[in-house]
């Protein structure tokens, strides 16, 4: 009896040792291929992961998505191949390497490629340089301030909506990407074209120069089509334009251009869509130019496209600069509703009409002749706008580069056109659109800017 207790207390020890042996024997450790701490031993994850930042450079070919738990590295051009859709989550943190020319660092989606770029106000993606020390989780570093530019290249959205480019063409090659890249290719003739989605997106200290009186934009939109969806975006602290329009459909809501070097919103090639509630803030120190430039089409197609632009303010904040209200010329056909050009810092600054005269002084067809004599689509109106520095037509075909400044030719003409222009605008309340408000989650708000 003694024996066979003795024996069944080992088998009962024996089974209780093995049932409780594979899991003390289970090994933890970093269970995730992608992280740089992988374990291919480890049974459970202990949740010790680690993530190495992730340099991109050349053609992303396949769909592929961003995550917010790295921060990315763009190394060269980065270019998004049509028919590829780039997912980058919110929270994500993308920064540009520093190069100049053809090594200039930018994000390029490629005509039939997608972004798909959807952050929130408490988790927003950001693109910036590398000299930035922002890290994840945070929504502004320390190292580069407002006027910290021309870091690495932007952002570059290629789209297949109608454009106006010269001689006709249909499609053009985008500025900012040489030629021979075969990747700048933008235009068509699809007018609801989708290129993704931009919300709660700030790009910030780009505008890095490719060639002499060539940079890149904050963001670039080259025939981007009226199925892509772009709102709550800031364009901080860019050397060139904070957006320039080629053409296209696409609408945007709530932006906000903060110190830019060159133009805030800069159209051309007959852009057709809106921005609705924007803010263009000014300041000294990089050069800035206009609030707001217009130019209408280039060439014979795609002649009937017009603009809207409502609901904004253009304000310069500093007490010296070179700041401008607003410039339309060559041909600017389009509507600006309720916009507030407020320059007092400067005291006060027009916005500007180009016309030209034949040999006779007649006007010919140009902004200036669009506002007072519109005409269908070759029309051009400010209504309910609050322009503290009133109106100004100049003649495009003056030498103003000269010393002394060549005369127009026509000076009896161009100033009657002068009382014409400002009795062609129509004066109101402006705008009160709340972008500082708006905006607490870019940099300009996180930083007391605004």
């Amino acid at each position: 009896m003694k024996r066979s207790y003795l024996n069944f207390v080992a088998i009962v020890g024996l089974a209780a040792s093995i049932a409780v042996l594979p899991s003390c024997n289970k090994k933890e450790g970093c269970t995730d291929p992608t992280a740089s701490n992988y374990d291919a031993d480890a049974k459970e994850d202990d949740g010790s992961c680690a993530y190495d930042a992730a340099t991109k450079s050349g053609t992303i070919s396949a769909d592929e998505t961003w995550t917010a738990d790295r921060i990315y590295f763009l190394q060269g051009r980065v270019v998004v191949a049509s028919g590829v859709t780039l997912t980058i989550e919110k929270g994500a943190i993308i920064k540009g390497k520093q190069g100049t020319e053809t090594n200039a660092s930018a994000l390029i989606i490629a005509r039939g490629g997608k972004i798909i770029a959807n952050g929130t106000a408490s988790e927003p993606i950001i693109f910036t340089s590398e000299l930035d020390d922002i890290e994840l989780g945070e929504k502004v570093g320390t190292t580069l301030t407002k006027t910290d530019n021309e870091k690495w290249g932007g952002l570059i959205i290629l789209g297949s909506a109608p454009i106006s480019a010269e001689n006709g063409d249909t499609e053009g090659n985008i500025e900012g990407i040489p030629a021979n890249s075969g990747v700048g290719v933008y235009g068509g003739s699809n007018a609801t074209d989708n290129s993704g989605i931009l919300n709660y997106v700030s790009i910030r200290h780009g505008g890095v120069t490719i060639g002499e009186g060539n940079e890149i934009n904050g963001l670039t939109l080259g025939g981007v089509g009226s199925g892509t969806s772009i709102s709550n975006l800031e364009i901080y602290a860019t050397l060139d334009d904070g957006i320039e329009f080629f053409g296209g459909t696409v609408d945007l809501t709530d932006v906000l251009v903060f110190y830019q070097g060159d133009d805030g919103l800069d159209v051309d090639q007959n852009f057709a869509g809106s921005v609705t509630g924007f803010a263009v803030i000014h300041g000294d120190g990089i050069g800035t130019d206009e609030g707001l430039e217009i130019d209408g089409p280039e060439g014979t197609t795609n002649v009937n496209g017009q603009f809207t632009i409502a609901n904004g303010i253009c304000k310069y904040v500093d007490a010296s600069g070179s700041g401008s209200a607003a410039d339309f010329k060559s041909e600017a056909q389009g509507f600006v509703q309720n916009v507030t050009f407020d320059y007092s810092a400067l005291g006060g600054k027009a916005v500007k009409f180009r016309t030209k005269f034949d040999g006779s002084c007649n006007h010919k067809a140009d902004a200036y002749s669009y506002l007072v004599s519109p005409s269908g689509a070759q029309s051009l109106s400010l209504t309910g706008c609050s322009i503290a520095g009133g109106t100004k037509v100049y003649d495009g075909d003056e030498d103003l580069s000269a010393n002394p400044p060549v005369p127009t030719a026509c000076p009896t003409e161009l100033a009657a056109a002068q009382t014409a222009a400002a009795a062609a605008v129509t004066n109101g309340a402006g705008s009160s659109y709340d972008y500082a408000g708006k905006f607490t989650w870019g940099a300009a708000g996180s930083r007391g800017e605004l």
